[in-house]
């Protein structure tokens, strides 16, 4: 499930890089301040993780907005993106390791 998480978020997060309404932008915020605060709790064993994903959601948190210019808001979103997708390849290959361990 948290894999899943990780690539909905960078996939929704890189379409922000395209013209999109106004509201897309507002389900993009909510979606990844809900979505960072679970995946939040899913680290809270490993803080410098825990502490990421709260940082990322008081970032895009839907309610007080932290104003940037869209450039900057594109490069904040797939930099986001990428760390999600990185995030998910290293989950991917300590489970694997362990499998093949077993």
């Amino acid at each position: 499930m948290k894999q899943l998480i990780q690539i909905v978020l960078a996939i929704i997060l890189v379409l922000c890089v395209l013209k999109m309404p106004y509201g897309y932008y507002q389900f993009v915020r909510l979606v990844t301040c809900i979505g960072m605060c679970y995946l939040a709790y899913e680290e809270r064993k490993q803080p410098a993780l825990m502490l990421g994903c709260i940082g990322i959601a008081i970032l895009l948190n839907p309610v007080f907005k932290v104003h940037f210019d869209k450039h900057t808001w594109n490069i904040i979103d797939v930099a986001i993106a990428i760390a999600l997708v990185v995030w998910v390849a290293i989950d991917l290959a300590v489970i694997n390791r362990k499998r093949n361990k077993t």
